[in-house]
Protein backbone atom coordinates (compact mmCIF):
# COMPACT_ATOMS: atom_id res chain seq x y z
CA UNK A 1 0.00 0.00 0.00
CA UNK A 2 1.55 3.27 -1.16
CA UNK A 3 0.26 6.66 -0.03
CA UNK A 4 1.08 9.26 -2.67
CA UNK A 5 1.28 12.32 -0.45
CA UNK A 6 3.71 14.60 -2.29
CA UNK A 7 1.09 17.21 -3.19
CA UNK A 8 1.24 18.68 0.30
CA UNK A 9 -1.36 21.47 -0.10
CA UNK A 10 -4.03 18.90 -1.01
CA UNK A 11 -3.08 16.08 1.37
CA UNK A 12 -5.09 15.61 4.57
CA UNK A 13 -4.19 12.98 7.15
CA UNK A 14 -7.84 12.23 7.87
CA UNK A 15 -8.41 11.40 4.20
CA UNK A 16 -5.66 8.79 4.30
CA UNK A 17 -7.27 7.16 7.33
CA UNK A 18 -10.63 7.21 5.54
CA UNK A 19 -9.19 5.60 2.39
CA UNK A 20 -7.52 2.76 4.29
CA UNK A 21 -10.62 2.13 6.38
CA UNK A 22 -12.86 2.07 3.31
CA UNK A 23 -10.62 -0.41 1.50
CA UNK A 24 -10.71 -2.73 4.49
CA UNK A 25 -14.49 -2.37 4.70
CA UNK A 26 -15.04 -3.56 1.13
CA UNK A 27 -12.63 -6.47 1.60
CA UNK A 28 -9.45 -5.17 -0.05
CA UNK A 29 -6.21 -5.69 1.85
CA UNK A 30 -2.51 -5.30 1.10
CA UNK A 31 0.74 -7.13 1.75
CA UNK A 32 3.02 -4.25 2.78
CA UNK A 33 2.77 -0.75 4.16
CA UNK A 34 1.31 1.73 4.04
CA UNK A 35 4.44 3.44 2.65
CA UNK A 36 4.41 7.24 2.46
CA UNK A 37 6.33 8.96 -0.34
CA UNK A 38 7.23 11.99 1.76
CA UNK A 39 9.01 9.83 4.35
CA UNK A 40 11.98 9.18 2.06
CA UNK A 41 12.89 11.57 -0.78
CA UNK A 42 16.37 10.14 -1.39
CA UNK A 43 15.35 7.67 -4.17
CA UNK A 44 13.77 10.54 -6.13
CA UNK A 45 16.83 12.74 -5.61
CA UNK A 46 19.06 9.94 -6.88
CA UNK A 47 16.88 9.61 -9.97
CA UNK A 48 17.12 13.35 -10.59
CA UNK A 49 20.91 13.23 -10.27
CA UNK A 50 20.98 10.52 -12.96
CA UNK A 51 18.68 12.47 -15.28
CA UNK A 52 20.53 15.78 -14.83
CA UNK A 53 23.99 14.29 -15.33
CA UNK A 54 22.79 12.32 -18.35
CA UNK A 55 21.43 15.41 -20.10
CA UNK A 56 17.82 14.23 -19.88
CA UNK A 57 16.52 17.10 -17.73
CA UNK A 58 17.08 20.79 -17.15
CA UNK A 59 15.98 23.49 -14.66
CA UNK A 60 13.19 25.81 -15.73
CA UNK A 61 11.95 28.87 -13.86
CA UNK A 62 9.14 29.71 -16.27
CA UNK A 63 5.76 30.16 -14.60
CA UNK A 64 2.48 28.69 -15.81
CA UNK A 65 1.33 32.11 -16.92
CA UNK A 66 4.47 32.61 -19.00
CA UNK A 67 3.99 29.23 -20.66
CA UNK A 68 0.29 29.89 -21.29
CA UNK A 69 1.19 33.22 -22.87
CA UNK A 70 3.32 31.52 -25.51
CA UNK A 71 1.45 31.55 -28.82
CA UNK A 72 1.91 27.83 -29.42
CA UNK A 73 0.88 26.64 -25.97
CA UNK A 74 -2.76 25.46 -26.12
CA UNK A 75 -4.38 23.93 -23.09
CA UNK A 76 -4.19 20.14 -22.70
CA UNK A 77 -7.41 18.31 -21.83
CA UNK A 78 -6.49 18.13 -18.14
CA UNK A 79 -5.93 21.89 -17.94
CA UNK A 80 -2.13 21.59 -18.05
CA UNK A 81 -0.25 23.92 -20.38
CA UNK A 82 1.67 22.34 -23.24
CA UNK A 83 5.30 23.41 -23.01
CA UNK A 84 6.29 24.64 -26.48
CA UNK A 85 9.64 23.68 -27.96
CA UNK A 86 10.47 27.33 -28.47
CA UNK A 87 10.79 27.76 -24.70
CA UNK A 88 13.35 24.98 -24.29
CA UNK A 89 16.80 26.50 -23.61
CA UNK A 90 19.56 25.85 -26.15
CA UNK A 91 21.70 24.08 -23.53
CA UNK A 92 18.86 21.91 -22.20
CA UNK A 93 20.66 18.63 -22.99
CA UNK A 94 23.90 19.71 -21.36
CA UNK A 95 25.00 17.37 -18.52
CA UNK A 96 24.68 19.21 -15.23
CA UNK A 97 24.52 18.65 -11.49
CA UNK A 98 21.13 18.37 -9.90
CA UNK A 99 20.60 21.18 -7.43
CA UNK A 100 17.32 21.33 -5.56
CA UNK A 101 17.07 25.08 -5.06
CA UNK A 102 13.34 25.58 -5.40
CA UNK A 103 13.26 25.39 -9.21
CA UNK A 104 11.17 23.24 -11.53
CA UNK A 105 13.06 20.66 -13.58
CA UNK A 106 11.69 19.37 -16.89
CA UNK A 107 12.31 16.18 -18.83
CA UNK A 108 13.37 16.65 -22.44
CA UNK A 109 10.63 15.15 -24.62
CA UNK A 110 11.79 13.96 -28.07
CA UNK A 111 10.15 16.07 -30.75
CA UNK A 112 7.63 14.15 -32.86
CA UNK A 113 8.25 10.75 -31.25
CA UNK A 114 5.23 8.46 -31.00
CA UNK A 115 4.96 6.44 -27.81
CA UNK A 116 2.67 3.41 -28.03
CA UNK A 117 0.99 2.43 -24.78
CA UNK A 118 -0.16 -1.18 -24.98
CA UNK A 119 -3.10 -0.71 -22.68
CA UNK A 120 -4.79 -3.80 -21.30
CA UNK A 121 -8.26 -2.30 -21.77
CA UNK A 122 -8.13 0.17 -24.64
CA UNK A 123 -5.47 -1.66 -26.62
CA UNK A 124 -2.44 -0.07 -28.34
CA UNK A 125 -2.73 3.69 -28.00
CA UNK A 126 -0.39 6.01 -29.90
CA UNK A 127 0.54 9.22 -28.09
CA UNK A 128 2.95 11.98 -29.19
CA UNK A 129 4.01 13.63 -25.91
CA UNK A 130 5.73 16.55 -27.67
CA UNK A 131 2.33 17.48 -29.11
CA UNK A 132 0.20 16.82 -26.03
CA UNK A 133 2.41 18.18 -23.25
CA UNK A 134 5.98 18.97 -24.36
CA UNK A 135 8.82 19.03 -21.84
CA UNK A 136 7.06 18.26 -18.57
CA UNK A 137 7.91 18.92 -14.93
CA UNK A 138 9.55 16.03 -13.06
CA UNK A 139 10.81 18.00 -10.04
CA UNK A 140 8.88 20.89 -8.55
CA UNK A 141 9.86 24.18 -7.01
CA UNK A 142 8.34 22.85 -3.77
CA UNK A 143 11.45 20.62 -3.63
CA UNK A 144 9.61 17.35 -4.17
CA UNK A 145 9.28 15.15 -7.28
CA UNK A 146 6.27 15.47 -9.53
CA UNK A 147 3.72 12.68 -9.72
CA UNK A 148 5.20 11.49 -13.02
CA UNK A 149 8.72 10.91 -11.66
CA UNK A 150 7.64 9.67 -8.24
CA UNK A 151 5.42 6.86 -9.52
CA UNK A 152 8.09 5.63 -11.93
CA UNK A 153 10.74 5.51 -9.21
CA UNK A 154 8.36 3.85 -6.76
CA UNK A 155 6.92 1.34 -9.22
CA UNK A 156 10.43 0.30 -10.27
CA UNK A 157 11.93 -0.09 -6.81
CA UNK A 158 8.79 -1.70 -5.37
CA UNK A 159 8.56 -4.25 -8.18
CA UNK A 160 5.15 -3.14 -9.46
CA UNK A 161 4.22 -5.20 -12.53
CA UNK A 162 0.64 -4.01 -13.22
CA UNK A 163 -0.82 -0.51 -12.98
CA UNK A 164 -4.63 -0.21 -12.97
CA UNK A 165 -6.06 3.32 -12.86
CA UNK A 166 -8.46 5.76 -14.48
CA UNK A 167 -8.52 6.54 -18.21
CA UNK A 168 -7.68 10.17 -17.48
CA UNK A 169 -4.12 9.00 -16.79
CA UNK A 170 -3.63 7.16 -20.09
CA UNK A 171 -1.62 10.08 -21.45
CA UNK A 172 0.57 9.93 -18.34
CA UNK A 173 1.61 6.38 -19.22
CA UNK A 174 3.45 7.74 -22.27
CA UNK A 175 5.29 10.27 -20.13
CA UNK A 176 6.22 7.63 -17.61
CA UNK A 177 7.54 5.34 -20.33
CA UNK A 178 9.87 8.16 -21.38
CA UNK A 179 11.09 8.49 -17.80
CA UNK A 180 11.69 4.74 -17.57
CA UNK A 181 13.84 4.94 -20.70
CA UNK A 182 15.80 7.95 -19.47
CA UNK A 183 16.52 6.23 -16.16
CA UNK A 184 17.54 3.01 -17.89
CA UNK A 185 14.96 1.22 -15.76
CA UNK A 186 12.59 -1.46 -16.89
CA UNK A 187 10.63 -3.27 -17.91
CA UNK A 188 7.71 -0.90 -17.68
CA UNK A 189 4.61 -2.21 -15.91
CA UNK A 190 1.60 -3.48 -17.81
CA UNK A 191 -0.92 -0.64 -17.95
CA UNK A 192 -4.68 -0.96 -17.75
CA UNK A 193 -6.78 2.21 -17.77
CA UNK A 194 -10.48 2.03 -16.95
CA UNK A 195 -13.37 4.41 -17.73
CA UNK A 196 -14.12 7.06 -15.13
CA UNK A 197 -17.22 7.43 -13.00
CA UNK A 198 -18.91 10.70 -13.90
CA UNK A 199 -21.79 12.74 -12.57
CA UNK A 200 -25.05 13.35 -14.42
CA UNK A 201 -23.43 16.37 -16.08
CA UNK A 202 -20.87 14.09 -17.73
CA UNK A 203 -17.93 15.45 -15.74
CA UNK A 204 -15.72 13.33 -13.51
CA UNK A 205 -17.43 12.61 -10.21
CA UNK A 206 -16.15 15.13 -7.67
CA UNK A 207 -17.15 17.37 -4.76
CA UNK A 208 -19.17 19.56 -7.11
CA UNK A 209 -21.68 16.70 -7.38
CA UNK A 210 -22.21 16.52 -3.62
CA UNK A 211 -20.94 13.98 -1.13
CA UNK A 212 -20.70 10.63 -2.90
CA UNK A 213 -17.91 9.11 -0.83
CA UNK A 214 -18.21 5.43 0.02
CA UNK A 215 -17.46 6.38 3.63
CA UNK A 216 -20.53 8.64 3.68
CA UNK A 217 -22.82 5.78 2.67
CA UNK A 218 -21.08 3.52 5.16
CA UNK A 219 -21.75 6.05 7.94
CA UNK A 220 -25.42 6.08 6.91
CA UNK A 221 -25.57 2.35 7.52
CA UNK A 222 -25.53 1.26 3.87
CA UNK A 223 -24.42 -2.37 3.65
CA UNK A 224 -21.12 -3.09 1.94
CA UNK A 225 -22.91 -5.60 -0.29
CA UNK A 226 -24.94 -2.72 -1.77
CA UNK A 227 -21.81 -0.78 -2.71
CA UNK A 228 -20.24 -3.87 -4.27
CA UNK A 229 -23.51 -4.66 -6.03
CA UNK A 230 -23.60 -1.22 -7.65
CA UNK A 231 -20.02 -1.67 -8.83
CA UNK A 232 -21.03 -5.07 -10.24
CA UNK A 233 -23.73 -3.38 -12.32
CA UNK A 234 -21.24 -0.79 -13.55
CA UNK A 235 -18.81 -3.58 -14.51
CA UNK A 236 -21.42 -5.42 -16.57
CA UNK A 237 -21.75 -8.33 -14.15
CA UNK A 238 -25.44 -7.71 -13.53
CA UNK A 239 -28.10 -5.77 -15.37
CA UNK A 240 -29.91 -4.46 -12.30
CA UNK A 241 -29.09 -3.10 -8.87
CA UNK A 242 -28.78 -5.82 -6.28
CA UNK A 243 -26.52 -6.59 -3.38
CA UNK A 244 -23.47 -8.77 -3.93
CA UNK A 245 -20.64 -10.03 -1.75
CA UNK A 246 -16.98 -9.56 -2.59
CA UNK A 247 -16.45 -13.28 -3.23
CA UNK A 248 -19.17 -13.39 -5.89
CA UNK A 249 -17.84 -10.20 -7.45
CA UNK A 250 -14.36 -11.66 -7.77
CA UNK A 251 -15.70 -14.87 -9.25
CA UNK A 252 -17.94 -13.23 -11.84
CA UNK A 253 -15.85 -10.22 -12.86
CA UNK A 254 -14.68 -10.24 -16.50
CA UNK A 255 -12.78 -7.32 -17.93
CA UNK A 256 -14.40 -7.84 -21.31
CA UNK A 257 -17.84 -7.18 -19.83
CA UNK A 258 -17.00 -3.58 -19.00
CA UNK A 259 -18.13 -0.74 -21.21
CA UNK A 260 -15.51 1.54 -22.73
CA UNK A 261 -17.73 4.52 -21.97
CA UNK A 262 -17.65 6.43 -18.71
CA UNK A 263 -20.00 5.19 -15.99
CA UNK A 264 -22.60 7.68 -14.76
CA UNK A 265 -23.46 7.83 -11.06
CA UNK A 266 -27.12 8.81 -11.17
CA UNK A 267 -29.59 10.11 -8.63
CA UNK A 268 -31.28 6.71 -8.91
CA UNK A 269 -28.02 5.04 -7.86
CA UNK A 270 -27.82 7.35 -4.88
CA UNK A 271 -31.41 6.67 -3.86
CA UNK A 272 -30.95 2.92 -4.17
CA UNK A 273 -27.85 2.96 -1.98
CA UNK A 274 -29.69 4.98 0.65
CA UNK A 275 -32.55 2.46 0.57
CA UNK A 276 -30.04 -0.26 1.47
CA UNK A 277 -29.15 1.35 4.79
CA UNK A 278 -29.69 -0.75 7.88
CA UNK A 279 -32.72 0.35 9.85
Amino acid sequence: MRIEDLDAPRVKAECTVEILSTLEWVGIDWDLGPVYQTHDLEPYQQAMTHLAQGGWAYPSELSRSEIAAAASAPQEGGGENRFPLSLRPADAAMPRQFADVGTNWRLIVPEGETVVVNDGFYGPTAIVPSETIGDFVIWTRRQVPSYQLAVVVDDHRQGVTHVVRGADLLDSAARQMLIYRALGAGPTPEYLHLPLVVGEDGRRLAKRHGDSRVSMYRAMGVRVEAVIGLMARWCGITGDRREMGIAEFRERFRLGSMSRESTMFTSEDDQWLRSCART
